[in-house]
């Protein structure tokens, strides 16, 4: 299991499809994940430090989660299936609750816990960019450029 830093999000185009992108702290694997654009607006949001004038849904999760007196102890992307990903909100005494990842990282950002991906995800859908000496957000601009949500579905071997 790696603890991952949200890079950020980007569009692909033509298709105007979101994709968060995640990086491992201490590795040099990126874990692409395309999600909806709901989530993908409360991503950036929370990342620029903007406060909405009500609660958006993440917002409300996060303070249901104070006030009913629990603990968000850290996010953790499970599984990978078909090109869908499958992640864990994982609160004190290791009680589990299944999410999608972009609402997952969303809550994270907001709670300040960290985030996981278990060692099998990043084995078939982590990706090392080449020349390290370039600037994160222009590597990723070049992933974007070479891959699609098909190349992360699972193939007959």
């Amino acid at each position: 299991m790696s603890e991952m830093r949200v890079i950020g999000i980007r569009v692909e185009q033509p298709q105007n499809q979101p994709v968060l992108l995640l990086r491992e702290v201490s590795g040099d694997r990126y874990l692409p994940i395309w999600i909806g654009q709901a989530e993908a607006t409360a991503i950036v949001l929370e990342q620029e430090g903007v406060t909405p004038i009500r609660p958006l849904t993440h917002d409300l999760i996060k303070i249901l989660i104070k006030e009913l007196g629990h603990t968000l102890k850290e996010v953790r992307i499970v599984d990978l299936q078909e090109g869908t990903f499958y992640a864990d909100l994982v609160f004190e005494n290791d009680l589990r609750i299944s999410a999608r990842p972009s609402d997952s990282v969303a809550i994270a950002l907001r709670v300040g816990c960290p985030i996981y991906a278990e060692e099998p995800v990043l084995e078939e859908a982590g990706l090392v960019m080449p020349d390290e000496r370039e600037d994160e957000v222009e590597k990723f601009k070049e992933f974007l450029e070479s891959v699609s949500p098909d190349d992360f579905k699972a193939t007959d071997s």
